[in-house]
């Protein structure tokens, strides 16, 4: 009993895939000269916009760098002997 609801289900499923496979879309409209150009112009500034923020963090990166790891750090002292601790 089980396996017939499995069966049906599985059927179902492939005869509706199947008919959905059979509908298509139509194509869109072509885009007119004043669309083609406005579109490309907010494709241009969604690049410029890009470009400065990739600048600003490469420049935020380095400074950090700069700040944290590519300073030279001096090692520590070595403790005289009076204050190591050895006798």
């Amino acid at each position: 009993m089980k396996n017939l609801g499995i069966a049906a289900a599985l059927a179902g499923g492939l005869l509706l895939g199947a008919i959905s496979a059979q509908g298509k879309l139509p194509a869109p409209p072509p885009k007119s000269d004043a669309e083609k150009a406005a579109e490309a112009e907010k494709a241009a500034a969604a690049k410029a916009k890009d470009a400065e923020l990739l600048g600003k963090y490469q420049d935020k990166a380095v400074a950090n760098y700069k700040k944290g790891k590519g300073m030279a750090v001096e090692p520590p002292k070595p403790m005289p002997a009076s204050q190591s601790g050895k006798k």
